[in-house]
């Protein structure tokens, strides 16, 4: 009479490595000083600076990390400063429209 043949067991799950819930600043450049919180009974993520007092506030769903929120805040803050490069661009869809009828009369 032959073994029986035993399961194999399944090889283990790799863990993922938990995300960052605390940031560098982009006003005042603290390395751990902002720190990201997510409300989702109320459906929004805070990151605040616990050395200059700044925030920003996001609305947030089920799959929102902390990483999001921060993430959020720094493309506000280049957007903020960078209002030029987004008139530019609508300046030169207009001019590149308008050399079109140009070319068509």
């Amino acid at each position: 009479m032959g073994k029986r043949k035993s399961k194999a067991k399944p090889p283990p799950k790799k863990r993922m490595d938990k995300l960052d819930t605390v940031f560098c600043c982009p006003f005042c450049n603290h390395g751990s000083g902002v720190e990201c919180r997510i409300d989702l009974k109320n459906l929004i993520g805070e990151a605040s600076c616990r050395i200059c007092l700044e925030t920003f506030s996001t609305s947030v769903n089920a799959l929102t990390e902390p990483i999001d929120i921060y993430s959020e805040w720094i493309d506000e803050c280049e957007r903020v400063n960078n209002p030029e490069e987004d008139n530019a661009n609508h300046y030169e869809d207009d001019n590149a429209s308008r050399y079109r009828y140009d070319e068509e009369e």
